[in-house]
């Protein structure tokens, strides 16, 4: 039994080798690009929302948000 649950873990490993299937240099730039272009179309995405809700008012601003939109808020020459 031990003798057959290890040759089942080793098919196991072998399978999910990471050198059993190399890929090229040119693909893994393709997929990088392609992965990075996904990431900055969300993060372009997330930005834009998170823009519109601070415009209408439907989030509170963090202090820098604050400070870009109002920086009336800021002004220290009253005190």
């Amino acid at each position: 039994m031990g003798a057959e649950e290890a040759a089942v873990e080793q098919e196991k490993l072998a399978s999910h080798d990471p050198s059993a299937n190399p890929i090229t240099e040119a693909q893994f730039l393709s997929w990088k690009r392609h992965k990075d272009a996904e990431a900055s179309a969300k993060r372009d995405e997330t930005a834009r929302k998170r823009a519109e809700d601070i415009a209408s008012g439907a989030v509170q601003m963090n202090g820098r948000e604050l400070f870009l939109h109002q920086p009336w808020v800021f002004d220290n020459t009253q005190y």
